[in-house]
């Protein structure tokens, strides 16, 4: 089962254009996303593989505004262990090294420990 954690956003509706485009894309990546009581700071509620998703497609999106969630995503991101990594690499097989370190930003060493485990 995927581990959920929590990103707050702070000023996220003032420091964002076309908010209301991003709330749709954040939700159609199947993310919870909370606006806390009355404040101006939201919350979103993802797993690891949601983030990476959300981060792809708001990088891919070409909207500056929006690039400080895409980096918040991945700062905050909690690191993958190996048999999350196994996982990922399962799901989007074939799939080579770079692609891999690319996708979670792993490092050489644990992307080709992980292929080869698969491919054995």
């Amino acid at each position: 089962m995927p581990q959920f954690f929590r990103i707050q956003l702070n000023s996220f509706i003032r420091r964002v254009e076309n908010a209301q485009d991003l709330k749709c894309l954040i939700k159609d990546q199947g993310v919870t996303l909370t606006r806390r009581g009355r404040s101006r700071n939201w919350t979103i509620e993802l797993n690891t593989e949601q983030s990476i998703n959300l981060q792809k497609s708001i990088e891919s999106a070409k909207q500056e505004s929006w690039l400080w969630v895409a980096n918040l995503l991945k700062k905050q991101r909690p690191e993958l262990n190996l048999k999350d990594l196994k996982t990922l690499a399962k799901e989007h097989w074939p799939i080579s090294v770079n692609q891999l370190m690319m996708l979670t930003d792993c490092t050489s060493a644990q992307a080709r420990l992980v292929i080869d485990e698969i491919e054995w």
